[in-house]
């Protein structure tokens, strides 16, 4: 059911009624107001601005945050259906949970700039090696993308938003970074999935080798992570070799934003991200 359906007076007559004293009436006006879907936020948000009563600015924030939350559920589910599950709008849809108004365009163009910085000092014809180390160059010691070691577990390093504004994430999200730069250079690089680590991967039949954007890029081999497996005691499987999907890089996220909430004693947050999180898991 669309906005136009209801006049702005009957808008205005049905916000006015969130704070009614009858919980039946105050549970009608919530669930008229939803059903009209996300076109009405602007609506809802003018009148948080306008009111000055604290009631009604909770019971509008509450139903704001339901219907971006809905809205966030049907942009993952139809980015699971794509074809390519393109990495830059699964991480720019996640972030939306904490900035709902962030526009893709605005993540884009960001992404866009630190790829033309990269790009002006690439050279196709060298060896891989050569073309790892621009590319670390450029993010860790001109752009200055380094660990959030002091505050590793904060939310803000699974928003890409974020991170690109510190220059400081996690190795999932510094590991994302690189590896939509090293895509649009047309290069074979991928995520991997380690035990308590994500790291990258320069795969072809000539090259294979790792690179742990978490160490500003620092490139090692196969043997270390045999070596870094057998440290923690956990049994060698192909998975932690081998590239992963962008749906992995996207679930990865989300468990470490779920285990970021859960440290702040969010649940309210541990649950939706939990949510989120099934819609990609499921089969």
């Amino acid at each position: 059911m669309g906005k136009d359906k209801l006049t702005d007076k009957e808008l205005h007559a049905l916000v006015s009624l969130l704070d009614d004293s009858d919980q039946e009436v105050k549970s009608h006006v919530r669930e008229r107001l939803a059903s009209i879907g996300y076109e009405v936020i602007p609506f809802l948000e003018k009148k948080w601005e306008e009111s000055f009563n604290p009631d009604i600015q909770k019971e509008i924030e509450e139903l704001v945050h339901s219907l971006q939350f809905a809205q966030l559920k049907q942009r993952l589910m139809d980015w699971k259906k794509s074809e390519d599950q393109d990495l830059l709008t699964g991480l720019w849809i996640l972030n939306t949970y904490q900035y709902p108004d962030l526009e893709f365009d605005k993540l884009n163009a960001d992404m866009h700039q630190i790829y033309f910085e990269v790009w002006t000092s690439f050279k196709n014809d060298l060896m891989p090696y050569e073309q790892v180390r621009i590319i670390n160059s450029i993010l860790f010691n001109q752009l200055r993308f380094s660990a959030n070691t002091k505050n590793f577990h904060s939310p803000a390093n699974s928003m890409i938003n974020s991170v690109l504004e510190t220059k400081k994430g996690n190795p999932i999200s510094l590991c994302s970074i690189y590896l939509l730069v090293a895509q649009k250079l047309g290069l074979p690089i991928y995520g991997v999935n380690l035990p308590n680590l994500f790291v990258l991967t320069y795969k072809t039949k000539e090259a294979s080798f790792y690179i742990n954007a978490f160490n500003k890029g620092l490139i090692f081999s196969k043997q270390d992570i045999n070596n870094y497996l057998e440290h923690l005691k956990i049994e060698s499987r192909d998975a932690f070799f081998q590239p992963c999907t962008h749906k992995d890089i996207l679930i990865r996220s989300m468990r470490n934003l779920i285990v970021a909430f859960e440290k702040l004693g969010e649940l309210e947050k541990v649950d939706e991200v939990n949510e989120l999180l099934q819609i990609l898991e499921e089969e």
